[in-house]
C-alpha cells in the first residue's frame, strides 16, 4: 500500500514536472504568433489602403438606417425614395432617424431584415438615390456601387446573465457592378489569382471565391458552388490582399441583388478621383450631398490603422510580459517539483531502511557485505521510480493541458484594430513532445537515484549487531 501511493505522489510529480515545460513551449509559440500575426496582418492592410489613396468609402450612417424605403406589410416592400412609412420591422417619422421606413426582410434567407447582415454590419441603401455623386461633383471620374450580404450561422453567448444572438459569418457575397469601364480601369476586384482567372465584363453567374471561400466550400476553379440556393460557376481563385477580404466571394452586382431578393439597393460606394490631391475636397462635397453618409477615406484608415498599432505594441508587450512571468513561475514550479520528489523518494527508503533494520542485521550475519546490501536498496529505490516515471508520463500526456494552465498564466489573446477590421486570434496547444517524455523519465531515475543514495548507504553501515537488538 505505501509503495503505490508513493507510485502516485511520484506519478503526478512527474507529471507536473513534463506538463510544465510543454506549457512553456506552448505560450512561447503563441507569443510568437501574436507578434508575427499581428504585424502580418497591420502590414498587409497598409499596403492595400496605400494602393487605393485615390477611393473613397460612402456608407449609410447607423442613425439614417432605413432611409429610402417606404416597407410596408410583412413582406417588407421597398418602394424607394421616401423617409416615411411603416413595416414589420420599424416605422416613419421624424422621432428618431431609426426609423425611416421598414424593412421588413422577405422570404429569401440571407437578405436584409433577415440575419444577412448580423448586428447592423451595414445599412441598406436606394441605390438610385445616389446616381448624382458621379454627374454632380467635381474631381470623381468614377462611382462603384457595392453590395455586401454576410453569411453564416447564429450562435448564442452569455454575458453578465443575459442571453444574446449573434450571426458568425462563414461568406460573404461582394456584388460589384461588372461593367467594361470600372473591370478595365479601376481596382474593384482582387488582383492575385491563385488559379484561373477574374471575373470579366458583363459575366454573370460566374464568381471569384478566395482561398478561404475554396476551402469551406470545398470546391476549386470550374466547379459549381451553391450560394442561397443558386448555383455559380467557379471561374477563380484569389489570394486576399487584406485580413477583409478572407471571406470575401465577388459576383456581378445585379446577380448579388437578384440573389437575395435585394434589387436596386446596395451598402457601399465607392468613390474613384482624378487624382489624390482631390479625395478631402470630393469627401467634403460627397458629405454636403449627404449628409446621411458616412464618408471615409483611405488616409482615414490609414490613420485609423496607426492608432491600432499602439494596440498592437501594447498586445505584444503584455504577450513579453507574460512570457517572461510564465518563465519565472516554470522555474520555481520545477525546482519545488524536483525537490518535492527527492524528499518523498529519501523519506519513504529511509522508512523502508528502518523497518527492516533486522532484515539488514540478517543479511549481514549471513555473509551479505556492504556493497550488496546498497545495491539491494538503491535498486528498490530506482525501480519505485521507474514505477513513478511511467505512470506520470501516462498522465502528463493526457493531462498536460490541464495541469500547464492550472500552473502557468497563459499567453493568448485577440486584439481589435478598430476602423481598421485586424483581428488575430491565438490559443495555445499544449503537447508533450517525445523529447519532454525521455527527459522526464530521465529525471525520474535520476531522482530515485540520488533520493535513495543516503538511505542506501545508511543502511549497509548498519552493524549485524545493532540490528539484531533493534525492536
Amino acid at each position: 500500500m505505501r509503495a503505490l501511493l508513493v507510485i502516485i505522489a511520484l506519478g503526478f510529480s512527474i507529471a507536473i514536472l513534463v506538463s510544465i515545460p510543454a506549457g512553456v513551449v506552448a505560450n512561447q509559440q503563441a507569443a510568437s504568433r501574436i507578434t508575427s500575426t499581428l504585424g502580418s496582418a497591420i502590414t498587409q492592410t497598409e499596403q492595400a489602403l496605400n494602393q487605393t489613396l485615390n477611393q473613397i468609402t460612402c456608407s449609410l450612417a447607423p442613425s439614417f438606417g432605413g432611409f429610402g424605403f417606404t416597407g410596408s406589410g410583412s413582406s417588407g416592400s421597398r418602394t424607394g425614395g421616401g423617409f416615411g412609412g411603416s413595416g414589420s420591422s420599424g416605422s416613419g417619422g421624424y422621432g428618431g432617424f431609426g426609423g425611416f421606413g421598414g424593412f421588413g426582410g422577405g422570404s429569401v434567407a440571407g437578405q436584409f431584415g433577415a440575419g444577412a447582415f448580423g448586428g447592423g454590419q451595414a445599412n441598406p441603401m436606394n441605390e438610385t438615390l445616389y446616381s448624382n455623386i458621379n454627374t454632380s461633383i467635381s474631381g470623381v471620374v468614377a462611382v462603384e456601387p457595392m453590395l455586401q450580404v454576410s453569411e453564416g450561422q447564429n450562435e448564442t453567448v452569455s454575458f453578465y446573465g443575459r442571453t444574446f444572438t449573434r450571426m458568425v459569418p462563414q461568406y460573404i457575397i461582394e456584388g460589384v457592378p461588372l461593367t467594361s469601364d470600372l473591370v478595365g480601369n479601376y481596382p474593384i476586384l482582387p488582383t492575385d489569382i491563385a488559379s484561373g482567372q477574374n471575373l470579366q465584363a458583363g459575366e454573370t453567374g460566374d464568381a471569384l471565391l478566395s482561398e478561404n471561400n475554396s476551402a469551406y466550400f470545398g470546391v476549386g476553379v470550374g466547379g459549381t458552388v451553391n450560394i442561397l440556393g443558386t448555383n455559380f460557376n467557379v471561374v477563380g481563385i484569389y489570394k486576399p490582399s487584406s485580413v477583409e477580404d478572407t471571406e470575401m466571394l465577388y459576383v456581378n452586382l445585379s446577380d448579388a441583388q437578384v440573389l437575395t431578393n435585394n434589387t436596386g439597393y446596395i451598402t457601399s460606394i465607392k468613390v474613384f478621383t482624378q487624382s489624390t490631391s482631390d479625395v478631402n475636397s470630393v469627401a467634403s462635397a460627397i458629405s454636403a450631398l449627404h449628409p446621411e453618409l458616412t464618408v471615409s477615406t483611405a488616409q482615414d484608415q490609414l490613420n485609423a490603422l496607426e492608432a491600432g498599432q499602439a494596440n498592437s505594441n501594447s498586445a505584444v508587450t503584455n504577450a513579453q510580459n507574460s512570457l517572461a512571468s510564465t518563465n519565472t513561475t516554470a522555474i520555481e514550479e520545477i525546482i519545488v517539483v524536483v525537490a518535492a520528489t527527492s524528499l518523498i523518494v529519501l523519506f519513504v527508503m529511509l522508512y523502508t531502511v528502518r523497518e527492516r533494520t533486522k532484515e539488514i542485521g540478517t543479511l549481514k550475519a549471513i555473509g551479505f557485505s556492504n556493497s550488496t546490501v546498497m545495491r539491494q536498496f538503491m535498486l528498490e529505490g530506482v525501480l519505485l521510480s521507474v514505477v513513478a516515471g511511467l505512470v506520470g508520463i501516462a498522465i502528463g500526456v493526457v493531462a498536460a493541458p490541464t495541469l500547464s494552465s492550472l500552473l502557468l498564466p497563459t499567453v493568448g489573446r485577440v486584439v481589435g484594430f478598430g476602423g481598421a477590421g485586424v483581428r488575430a486570434g491565438l490559443a495555445n496547444t499544449v503537447t508533450v513532445s517525445p523529447e519532454l517524455i525521455l527527459i522526464g523519465f530521465g529525471v525520474a531515475v535520476l531522482l530515485g537515484t540520488l533520493g535513495s543514495l543516503y538511505p542506501a548507504w545508511r543502511a549497509a553501515k548498519i552493524k549485524p549487531a545493532e540490528a539484531m537488538r533493534y525492536e
